[in-house]
């Protein structure tokens, strides 16, 4: 029971981890229909500036300042959150499929870098010996998972609700006009680079705030970490929960990776040692037959906005009596 309720932690500080990706996509498509598949260079910028913080002096590599975790945390903040801005002037000008394949190409860049930069990133080695939250408590499991779950929920929360009184706020309405009509927007004198680089920008600090989570939650990073599979999940999380829906970037990030969690585990289970590698891969397939099934049931997502305009004409065109035609 004890292991039960450990991995239970563990499954759920993991899942929030995604959440607070989830919710930084959820600010920069949901919100401002910026297409960005390159989230997986954000997250690994901001595992590698918290790691190179707060880790220890290391001769073979720049970095290791030995300072406090919230520290590395703010900093990979404010290095995520420039490098997304930085990023968003330079391609934000660009249509919906030319920007996914600029910002793919940046998430590329930041993982050959990662990986090539051994003076820096320590190559393919990655960066270990990361201070742990409550790592005097690792050698209890349960009270380790339930101290970091507590840290990750209450970091979740926090930028869950900053992200909800963002959307209402007037900042929020102007990123929901660029999305829905931009030339209307542009027309009141709002500036459409302006915001979407700010939305950019915000969304890509909440990606690094992840990328540092969970760095210091498993206490070593590495380029492998940080894959184009990584996009692919949260994209998927994102659809499943609702995209424009802040909860359903949490209850969408929880069911799929509770999806990809046990499919891994089943796969483990029915298939022998030598051939598990082979089918690895019925995780994606279980990922793409669940999104398939959610989009014909719900096409908005769990908590997405449902079009209501057919259901109100529908209505309409059944109130009004029929007019006897003259004779």
């Amino acid at each position: 029971m004890m292991d039960l309720l450990g991995y239970g932690a563990f499954f759920l500080t993991t899942a929030l981890i995604f959440s607070l990706v989830t919710l930084g996509l959820n600010l920069q498509w949901g919100l401002t229909g910026l297409f960005n598949v390159g989230l997986a260079g954000f997250v690994a910028i901001g595992a590698y500036t918290s790691a190179l913080l707060t880790t220890p002096d290391d001769a073979a590599r720049l970095g290791g300042f030995g300072l406090p975790i919230l520290v590395g945390w703010a900093g990979a903040m404010v290095v995520g959150g420039i490098a997304a801005a930085l990023t968003g002037m330079a391609t934000l000008r660009l249509k919906s499929d030319y920007l996914a394949i600029t910002t793919f190409g940046v998430a590329v860049v930041v993982q050959l870098v990662a990986l090539n930069a051994q003076k820096l990133t320590g190559g393919p080695f990655g960066i270990g010996f990361i201070p742990r939250p409550f790592g005097s408590l690792a050698e209890t499991p349960l009270l380790f998972n339930l101290s970091n779950l507590a840290v990750v929920s209450v970091v979740t929360l926090i930028a869950y609700l900053a992200l909800e009184h963002l959307s209402r706020s007037p900042w929020g309405r102007v990123l929901k006009a660029l999305r829905e009509d931009e030339r209307a927007a542009i027309s009141l004198g709002k500036s459409a680079r302006f915001y979407r680089v700010q939305a950019f920008a915000v969304g890509g600090a909440i990606m690094a705030l992840a990328g540092a989570l969970q760095a210091h939650f498993t206490g070593f990073i590495a380029p492998d970490n940080y894959l184009p599979i990584l996009t692919f999940q949260v994209w998927v999380m994102l659809i499943v929960g609702g995209s424009g829906s802040n909860l359903g970037a949490v209850i969408g990030s929880i069911l799929v990776w509770a999806i990809w969690a046990g499919s891994g585990t089943l796969t483990s289970l029915l298939f022998p040692p030598e051939q598990q590698a082979r089918a690895a891969a019925l995780q994606i397939a279980a990922i793409g037959v669940m999104l398939c099934v959610i989009l014909l049931i719900r096409p908005n997502g769990l908590f997405g906005d449902r079009p209501r305009r057919s259901w109100l004409g529908k209505r309409a065109k059944a109130a009004t009596p029929k007019s006897n035609s003259p004779s």
